[in-house]
């Protein structure tokens, strides 16, 4: 048990349990978001998302939960890593929950474009070209940020793989891994920025690692044996 409260294997199913709640983003973003936003196609998505509103509510609601799940994660593995280096573990939390706060600010986008496809009075007031276009700004808008956030959160996998790695009570593998992860990541998010033309869609599989470690730490984390040692 530590000052925080938690021994090591109740911070892994913490870590778990977050990583847990953000799992359903998977089937927003593959399932329910494609279905209502049409790439190119405004008025189509306008419409779409006008005639099942409640569908677009809950994938907004469903990206709440999982930015939620991001903060329990953050919590859990602070105290997970602190044995190795209490002030790294911080800086990999700190970065999480700045990539958490980039992307609520970035989620307030689809809330703002939800009232305003609901409220017919934005139509009349806009008219239809410009609120077609400050829909468009809006989702593109909550991809924007969302984008530069998960860059932050690439450089959060990085810190949190180097302190797997160093230590001792948990499998490296979980290191490189997650290190691998947070490598394609960063390529996918940056490339519209750096290399527009590149096709590396294909790295995609490389970001299952966290799905990785989310099944460890709720399966295997029980069983962490506290390190005898503590170093800062």
């Amino acid at each position: 048990m530590n000052k925080e409260g938690l021994t090591l294997r109740q911070a892994a199913l913490l870590a778990g349990f977050g990583y847990l709640l953000t799992t359903p983003v998977f089937f927003i973003e593959f399932f329910i978001y494609p279905k209502l936003v049409i790439r190119g196609q405004i008025e189509q998505t306008v419409a779409n998302i006008g005639s099942h509103h409640s569908l677009f509510l809950a994938a907004i609601f469903g990206y709440l939960v999982n930015f939620i799940g991001d903060v329990v994660a953050a919590l859990g593995l602070y105290i997970l890593l602190a044995p190795v280096n209490r002030a790294v573990s911080l800086l990999a939390a700190w970065l999480r929950l700045i990539y958490t706060t980039v992307a609520l600010v970035g989620l307030l986008n689809l809330v703002t474009g939800y009232r305003m496809i609901i409220t017919p009075e934005y139509m009349k007031s806009f008219g239809s070209a410009q609120f077609y276009a400050q829909i468009n700004l809006l989702l593109h808008s909550f991809r924007y940020f969302w984008t530069m956030g998960l860059v932050i959160f690439a450089l959060h996998l990085l810190v949190v793989a180097a302190l797997l790695y160093r230590s001792g009570y948990l499998p490296k593998i979980l290191g490189v891994i997650l290190a691998i992860d947070a490598l394609c990541l960063m390529a996918i998010e940056l490339r519209p920025y750096f290399w527009p033309t590149a096709n590396i869609g294909w790295i995609f599989i490389g970001t299952f690692g966290e799905i990785v470690f989310m099944v460890w730490l709720l399966i295997m984390g029980r069983r962490i044996a506290e390190p005898i040692v503590l170093k800062g």
